[in-house]
């Protein structure tokens, strides 16, 4: 047991005591049930097993990390106690349980299949990676890109414009103040740290403002710098794409095709009678769907017409330029120019990524849904931030979700609740930045019919979810960080983020003057469609007069949660695990 002393009134002193951490009624609990046997190894084998729900599988990997070793012994070794007896005793196991490396919440491993097409899959996206800053007059650098593939982002957005001697490729955010940096310094960096935090296919998405010389000097740079990482397409267009276990280590390219490549294609269609989306009416059609004037300081509009859709391409295209450039495109792009409906249409022949704002899909959900759906369901949805969002905040990524859209592009310098969201939906599957999509947004219904995301659906699963105590900012923190005249107040926010019938937060009670808060509470939330719920954790420390003081948040996918008590690490506002505090936590499915 510490104390802490604070000084207050010039010369006056308080002191506090400061407990350890106490094993709560429950784990006492447990521990006399499980682990009090003349047999500790099959106490906590039956422990693991009903309490834990961990597989048999699992339950031999756990006991063989806490076996005794000739370096140590056993839990005791690895949680830093005292060498343990032949059974655990009470210490030892709440050290096991309030371990968030031993005892975590959710598996760090991938365990979904990964063999089905790239289309069933949500991708871990990034929006103007290079960016370090705003999106009007920040320096575009390669950093940027570096610290997202090592949070395992899996989609990286460069923008190529031409330099200002018009001989080389340089990144930067077109029609802004932001400075460049030079293609091939990206791509260097993206080889480098490609596959650092994931064996998952990277893909790169270009935004092409380039003249058929740069396109070829492009493509040049692109197969030297990085090989056979290089994944390149054997048909064209592809009727499937490839499943990420099929592109494990690989690099793909996606962009919209040359310009002379999609006249080529336009005369084909004509040729056989099929038409354009371009000859269609404007009436309904998605180049108008941001024309609000409450929403749109003419940013957006620039961003519809520059990104991966601009009529700025150069007309002297050399056909082997085009082949070139064309054949490096895995996933070939482009943004509708006719009505919504046709733009979603299914091509039972080939398969393409469409990209829409924010707003563009919060138009396009409402009044075609359904379409939404069924066009993700093949093909791949891009979605990206609005212009108005200068400095590179976020928007909620769940709309874009329930609707089967595989790349939610955010800004991964945005440090906002919806990133959080986003960095918590993507901690599933092992970190490994693609998450399997339920199977109700892969399925049609023998008349056509797909998910309604705003029906209103019956509960499938509950979670109870218990708060019981939390520890390590005593050790992270300074004892003035939070409060300068006695020990913090803290409290906890959890809540689920979901469809609109499961999102609810609700908060433990306030305790006051202790580094080691033990509040023991239970919520209960009832899941209309838990398989694309988070659950949201947040410390606060109440301040009477001043706004609260922030204590750590981490954001879980709820079909991830391993059942049973366990240690739940916080991270803070940037998503930077803490090296101590953690909460101690019990979920259940009822």
């Amino acid at each position: 047991m510490g104390s802490y002393a604070y000084k207050y009134c010039m010369c006056f002193t308080r002191k506090f005591r400061s407990p350890d951490a106490q094993p709560p009624p429950d784990v006492r609990a447990a521990h006399l049930s499980y682990c009090s046997t003349p047999s500790s190894s099959d106490g906590l084998r039956r422990f693991l097993s009903q309490v834990q729900g961990e597989s048999p599988a699992d339950v031999d990997r756990i006991l063989a990390t806490l076996a005794p070793t000739s370096a140590g012994h056993g839990i005791a070794r690895l949680v830093t106690r005292s060498p343990a007896p032949a059974q655990p005793t009470l210490d030892d196991f709440f050290g096991f349980l309030f371990s968030p490396d031993l005892n975590p919440p959710i598996t760090n491993q991938v365990h979904q299949d990964m063999s089905a097409p790239f289309s069933h899959y949500f991708v871990f996206t990034g929006h103007n990676s290079y960016l370090t800053g705003n999106q009007l007059n920040s320096d575009s650098s390669d950093v940027p890109i570096i610290k997202a593939l090592q949070r395992g982002v899996r989609v990286i957005e460069l923008d190529m414009w031409p330099n200002s001697s018009k001989n080389n490729v340089d990144i930067l955010h077109g029609g802004t103040l932001t400075a460049p940096v030079e293609m091939i310094r990206c791509l260097k960096s993206i080889k480098e740290y490609a596959f650092c935090a994931s064996n998952y296919p990277l893909v790169i998405t270009l935004e092409d403002h380039l003249t058929a010389n740069l396109q070829a000097k492009v493509a040049e740079m692109l197969t030297e710098t990085f090989g056979d990482l290089l994944f390149i397409p054997s048909s064209d267009p592809m009727k499937e794409f490839p499943s990420p276990e099929a592109l494990m280590k690989r690099i793909i390219i996606s962009t919209k095709p040359p310009q002379e490549y999609k006249e080529f294609l336009k005369v084909k269609d004509n040729q056989n009678g099929s038409g354009n989306i371009a000859d269609l009416p404007d009436q309904g059609s998605l180049r108008r769907i941001d024309s609000n004037a409450d929403e749109s300081d003419g940013k957006e509009e620039l961003d519809e017409q520059d990104e991966e859709d601009s009529d700025e391409d150069d007309p002297k295209f050399l056909q082997d330029t085009a082949c070139e450039y064309r054949k490096l495109i895995t996933i070939q792009a482009g943004k509708p120019k006719g009505h919504l409906r046709d733009a979603l249409k299914v091509d039972p022949d080939k398969v393409r990524r469409l990209s829409l704002s924010e707003t563009q899909l919060a138009k396009a959900t409402t009044s075609h849904g359904a379409e939404v759906i069924r066009f993700t369901q093949k093909n791949i949805l891009r979605v990206y931030p609005k212009g108005t969002r200068v400095n590179s905040s976020n928007y909620d990524p769940l709309n874009a979700w329930t609707h089967g859209a595989q790349m939610v592009a955010f800004n991964m310098q945005g440090h906002d609740k919806a990133l959080r969201l986003m960095q918590g939906f993507f901690r599933a599957n092992g970190g490994c930045g693609y998450v399997k999509k339920p199977d109700f947004l892969l399925t049609t219904g023998p008349n056509g019919e797909v998910f309604d995301p705003k029906a209103s659906l019956p509960v499938k699963k509950t979670l109870k979810v218990k708060v019981y105590m939390g520890d390590g900012w005593r050790m992270d923190f300074s004892k003035t960080h939070f409060d300068a005249f006695s020990p913090p107040d803290f409290y906890t926010r959890v809540g689920i983020a979901g469809v609109k019938a499961d999102s609810v937060m609700k908060k433990t009670r306030v305790l006051e003057d202790q580094w080691v808060p033990v509040w023991d509470e239970e919520f209960t939330f009832p899941l209309t469609v838990p398989e694309l719920a988070l659950l949201r954790i947040e410390v606060q420390e109440y301040d009477m007069s001043e706004k609260h003081d922030f204590g750590g948040q981490t954001v879980l996918p709820v079909w991830e949660l391993k059942q049973g008590i366990r240690a739940v690490p916080l991270h803070d506002r940037k998503g930077v695990r803490y090296k101590s505090v953690r909460l101690l936590m019990r979920f259940n499915f009822v």
